[in-house]
């Protein structure tokens, strides 16, 4: 992996995610294969189309991305 690939590419276009198709804010997939619900159930994190947010797929909590950047605070989590 290059630089390029680890800090330019936060947002994409042209990307898609597998498991929800095109989202309207798009994270490196290496990103999403890593992220996870901060709640105890640890749950992965998909993206959800047309929305700048990130939904655990165990207990359905909604995490905002602002500008590019998840947001995985339960404090700030939409229930």
């Amino acid at each position: 992996m290059n630089a390029t690939q680890t800090s330019g590419n936060w947002q994409s276009l042209e990307a898609t995610r597998d498991e929800g198709g095109p989202v309207a804010v798009q994270l490196d997939p290496q990103l999403m294969d890593i992220l996870a619900c901060p709640a105890e159930d640890h749950g992965p994190l998909r993206a959800e189309a047309d929305a700048d947010v990130l939904v655990c797929t165990v207990c359905g909590r909604r995490y905002p991305v602002e500008d590019g950047i998840p947001v995985l605070l339960l404090d700030r989590a939409i229930p």
